[in-house]
């Protein structure tokens, strides 16, 4: 019973903590466009070209960071001739 007499200051401090964000969150223009975002992010229609790290076997730029298994294979059709 006594931890009560902590406790609900403590959770009266945080409800007022949480509201004092919401309300600064809301007076900085954080909920002031909520569609514009989620449809940037689906329909977005420039390519970002991503720089090149590497030269593949035979010649070619070649980015790590993408899926690289259709180069590996024509590097191994390549060095098989």
């Amino acid at each position: 019973m006594d931890i009560l007499y902590l406790l609900v200051p403590f959770s009266l401090l945080f409800l007022a903590l949480t509201i004092k964000l919401l309300f600064w969150a809301i007076n900085n223009g954080q909920y002031d466009d909520l569609d514009t975002e989620a449809q940037r992010i689906l329909f977005e229609e420039d390519k970002v070209q991503a720089k090149p790290d590497r030269l593949s076997a035979n010649g070619s730029l070649h980015n790590s960071s993408l899926n690289s298994e259709p180069d590996v294979i024509a590097d191994r059709q390549n060095n098989d001739d």
